[in-house]
């Protein structure tokens, strides 16, 4: 079967290390470590899942080469002492049993080793840091401060300016742990000098005001970098692949890493022994969004240009990171523009991401939606997760088993839950029938794709995988316990949704004032005449006929095209609630140039989203749109909401059309009327409790693994 991307397919080489494909698994800090640093069954699992789907080459993220020293997340690989080799040892050896090769990152976090700032030791530095200053912590629940990584915020740092001995004991724990690695079995090693950790501080002219031989011109500042490669060759052998992971800019850092300097430190990394180059960026968090610009790019192809500027400066492999999907990858390996891609998400979401390739079952990968829901487990100090792969992290559990009896079941509701527990059923070989009361698979996906785009191709990934052999769907059918039984249904999945009521608020009821149930319904054609004709005046419904949106709205991209031409809504719109919808919503009107207003009760709006998205959507909603938190609204009038601030003052915001985003939550009504009847039932999704996207794929997943 030919690849749907030949040039991902084909194989490459750093050093002496022999691939068979051109994707890496990019380093990630996962928290998936014991808590002694050790690597147990769940660190062991997570990575032979991967190398069993077809990975070129893995990267274990930052292994502490000073363990606990110098580290950063509480479940850290550590890499400093003899002992850590055998469980090491074992991970190496599960990976190379399917044909997989890995290679150790090492690191030592210097600056931001919040460990030790959590546990009182000394934070190494090439100087004293500057000053800085950020807001981002505000966005955080107090819940989430409670765990926030280190004592950040909280706890005096005792910083440690580093002298000659530190430094050469710096470069004895790269050297040492190398050693480790290659005595381990893995088959290479990367040497972390980005993202403001120690040999990236050194780098940098913003955090290094050194007046010694590592200080000042590139060259001193690349002299730490340079002799730690040095010794690892040293210590390794000349055959033993060593490659250098490099910031192409330090942005929102002024007089930081440029990408000349990248380009220098590069090629002296190169001169030093350096068999490939890694390309990343860092972004000083000045504010929350800053994370997502770079090391955690939302921008597609994000450090691309990086990689490009290299071209003709290095005769080495370049290795490029930044949400690059694969078609991209492609294209740009077959350009030349770098030799190797780096996933990260992509391989949460899907570890047989390289299998499909290669197999062009490319509809068969899931996506990362880019929620960010992985990433934020990190500053909670909690173990990684994924919003769309309910397996990461728990790989050690094993993998679906066939149904000891398979029978017939029934699922109702084809939103996210819905169709997850119905692809997870039929692979355990369930016959599943899916009933669903619209004319359409989503459910309340479809219009979240809308708000978020990311979140369309995990809709256009569930809805391919309904056409498994096992499954039959059933559109525009409402489940009974009489149609249940009719059908001979052995089990039940409720995926029915969340309960909607609207907010006990004088002014609810007028024509100008939408639920975002109401909302969605007319703009996806889910009973959307009986909506016209209560919510629009007489043009407005001629305008929504003639312009054929009930024609459309089967497809995404068109009403998304749609939307920005015509939707039911005023030039000013209030949403009342600044919870996961009601604040996607606002940044969707935004984009559609409306003057946006969100009004959000509590002091913490967006507690809902995963702490990375969330400052995302903060700052988009403060910085486009006007966010009101502690808002209590008292009325809706013709042209305005009222409603009261935290002081108890009176206040007012003008509104042409008001859409309310409160009111919702578990709906067990269905669940509990047809467990009355006797059938056995299963609740997943907010009819259970409200999880959305996240908690609907993980009970899907939960429920339908286990019947």
């Amino acid at each position: 079967m030919t690849s749907a991307y030949p040039a991902l397919m084909q194989a490459g080489q750093i050093g002496q290390l022999q691939l068979k494909n051109r994707i890496v698994m990019a380093p990630m800090g996962s928290n998936f470590a014991e808590a002694d640093g050790f690597c147990g069954e769940r660190i062991q699992a997570y990575y032979e899942a991967r190398a069993k789907g077809g990975v070129g080459l893995l990267t274990m993220g930052v292994c502490s080469v000073a363990y606990p020293a110098g580290t950063a997340e509480p479940f850290q690989v550590g890499v400093s002492r003899d002992d850590f080799i055998p469980g090491l040892k074992a991970l190496a050896d599960r990976v190379h049993r399917h044909g997989g090769k890995i290679a150790m990152q090492l690191q030592h976090a210097g600056k931001t080793a919040t460990r030790d700032l959590a546990e009182g030791r000394e934070m190494w530095v090439p100087s004293m840091p500057p000053a800085g200053k950020s807001d981002f912590l505000s966005a955080l629940t107090q819940e989430e401060m409670s765990t926030f990584v280190g004592g950040m915020g909280r706890t005096r740092p005792k910083i440690r300016v580093m002298d000659q001995a530190d430094i050469e004991q710096m470069i004895e724990y790269f050297a040492a742990a190398a050693a480790r690695a290659q005595a381990a079995g893995f088959d290479g090693v990367e040497i972390h000098a980005a993202h403001t950790y120690i040999l990236a501080g050194f780098l940098s002219p913003y955090y290094n005001k050194r007046e010694d031989a590592y200080g000042g011109s590139l060259e001193n500042r690349a002299r730490l970098m340079m002799e730690t490669i040095a010794a690892v060759k040293q210590r390794t052998g000349g055959d033993f692949p060593v490659w250098v992971r490099l910031d192409g800019e330090e942005m929102r850092t002024p007089g930081g890493i440029t990408v000349a300097d990248f380009v220098g430190a590069a090629q002296l990394a190169v001169k030093a022994g350096a068999q490939a180059i890694s390309v990343s960026a860092y972004a000083t968090i000045t504010s929350g969004s800053a994370f997502t610009e770079a090391p955690l790019a939302q921008k597609p192809n994000a450090f691309v240009d990086y990689a490009r500027a290299l071209k003709g400066a290095v005769d080495v492999p370049v290795i490029c990171a930044g949400r690059i999907e694969a078609e991209d990858a492609n294209s740009a390996i077959e350009k030349g523009d770098y030799a190797f891609v780096a996933m990260a998400r992509k391989l949460l979401a899907d570890p047989e991401l390289p299998i499909k390739i290669a197999q062009n079952r490319v509809k068969d990968i899931r996506p990362c939606i880019y929620c960010y829901a992985c990433v934020s487990q990190i500053f909670i100090n909690e173990r990684v997760k994924c919003a769309v792969n309910a397996e990461t992290g728990h790989e050690y559990a094993g993998a679906l088993a066939p149904a000891a009896k398979p029978g017939h079941v029934v699922v109702v509701g084809g939103g996210p839950g819905g169709m997850e527990a119905a692809r997870v059923a039929a692979l355990r070989g369930h016959r599943v029938t899916l009933m669903e009361r619209s004319e359409r698979l989503g459910g309340t996906l479809f219009f979240a794709a809308l708000a978020y785009p990311e979140n369309g191709r995990l809709l256009d990934y569930l809805v391919a995988q309904m056409q498994h052999p096992n499954i039959t769907i059933q559109l525009g059918v409402t489940a009974t316990a009489a149609s249940l039984k009719a059908l001979g249904a052995d089990a039940v999945i409720v995926a029915s949704g969340a309960l909607r009521s609207a907010p006990d608020i004088t002014g609810a009821l007028q024509t100008h004032v939408w639920s975002g149930d109401e909302l969605r319904r007319l703009m996806t054609n889910d009973g959307a005449d009986a909506i016209a004709q209560s919510k629009l005046n007489f043009g407005e419904r001629l305008l929504f006929k003639a312009g054929g949106v009930l024609k459309v709205t089967d497809s995404q991209t068109a009403l998304k095209n749609l939307s920005k031409l015509w939707m039911p809504l005023g030039k000013r719109v209030v949403i009342i609630g600044g919870g996961l919808v009601g604040l996607e919503l606002a940044e969707f009107l935004i984009d559609r140039d409306r003057q946006v207003t969100v009004l959000e009760p509590s002091d913490k709006p967006g507690r809902e989203l995963s702490i990375v998205r969330r400052w995302r959507v903060l700052e988009a909603v403060e910085t486009h749109g006007t966010l009101q938190r502690s808002a209590v609204v008292n009325e809706i009038t013709g042209d305005a909401v009222k409603w009261t601030d935290s002081e108890g003052n009176p206040q007012s915001s003008a509104a042409d059309s008001v859409v309310l985003a409160l009111g919702a939550g578990p709906d067990t009504s269905l669940a509990d009327a047809l467990t009355a009847e006797g059938l056995s039932v299963h609740s997943v999704g907010d009819c259970l409790a409200l999880g959305y996207i996240e908690g609907a794929m993980r009970d899907g997943h939960r429920v339908a693994s286990t019947i």
